[in-house]
């Protein structure tokens, strides 16, 4: 009956020594916010190449 009790004994403690077991800590990917352009930004390049266009368009008429 005593080595019932002392396997018994020994089976719990081992088996709650082991139960959480030593793992590496696993560490999520942090999260990026990507910027967001508005539409308006990519109106503005067009507006400003054809501005330059018509500003040299003009100048290159007073010659």
């Amino acid at each position: 009956m005593k080595k019932i009790a002392l396997a018994t004994a020994f089976a719990v403690t081992a088996s709650t020594a082991f139960a959480g077991g030593v793992a590496e800590p696993v560490m999520e990917p942090e999260v990026v916010a990507a910027a967001t352009s508005s539409s308006a930004g990519g109106i503005i390049v067009p507006l400003l190449l054809l501005l330059v266009v018509a500003a040299a368009a003009s100048s290159s008429g007073r010659n």
